[in-house]
């Protein structure tokens, strides 16, 4: 291979991947906006159609205007819906709708599971979801996880936690590890900065994280050994 050969390849390497670099993010964002946008669009539309066969004009019928209106009627039921939520009647309403759908055979679990779900990653009970460091996928090597709940040991009654490790880059699947709660290593990361790190391969993270166990306080010394 000649010398201006290699240097026109090595060159050419370098800016694709300075290109895949730049244009990477922009990518992944519209992706993101797309199926966002796409599925809010296939949820009004069906009713943006029944309003266009009642009024047949010309604009109320051009798909792009449909894909905009049932997009706009999609975010203003789902506004509605959040609304009468906020009130007493209307929370009262909703937690009957949900018993009703919990005596379903099939639509409980998998309603019961998905509900959990986005109450974990919504953060909504805090108390009980956190940013944690587990060994995986062999002792010494860390992955970020979200610890999720925790157990028993229903032989010795050891503490146990359940942490939900998601893939880098990937977070849209995951491994669930169930191990004993002292090798957990907790954080102080929030769910943004973790779900960062993750979607950039941890590039995107802050300057410093807790890696290491604290260690455990040992038991108080006799008076004779006071200094």
């Amino acid at each position: 291979m000649t010398p201006v050969l290699g240097h026109t390849l090595r060159s050419l390497q370098r800016n694709i991947l300075a290109g895949i670099i730049t244009i990477g993010p922009l990518f992944v964002t519209w992706l993101i906006f797309s199926f966002v946008f796409t599925t809010l669009a296939r949820a009004g539309l069906p009713m943006v159609k029944l309003f266009a066969s009642v009024f047949p004009l010309g604009w109320f019928t051009s798909p792009f205007m449909q894909s905009v209106l049932a997009i706009l009627l999609t975010l203003a039921v789902l506004y509605i819906v959040g609304r009468i939520t906020s009130f007493v009647l209307g929370r009262q309403v909703f937690e009957l709708f949900e018993s009703a759908l919990e005596r379903l055979p099939f639509v409980a679990k998998v309603y019961t599971s998905v509900r959990q779900l986005i109450d974990t990653m919504m953060a909504r009970k805090p108390s009980s979801q956190r940013v944690v460091l587990v060994d995986f996928p062999i002792e010494g090597q860390k992955s970020i996880g979200f610890l999720t709940r925790t157990l028993a040991d229903s032989a010795t009654g050891e503490p146990l936690a359940a942490v939900l490790l998601p893939n880098a880059i990937n977070p849209t699947s995951a491994f669930l590890q169930v191990l004993p709660l002292s090798r957990v290593v907790e954080t102080a990361l929030t769910m943004e900065q973790a779900m960062s790190m993750l979607m950039t391969g941890g590039a995107v993270g802050p300057e410093t994280i807790r890696y290491s166990q604290q260690p455990a306080a040992g038991p108080p010394l006799p008076p004779s050994q006071l200094p």
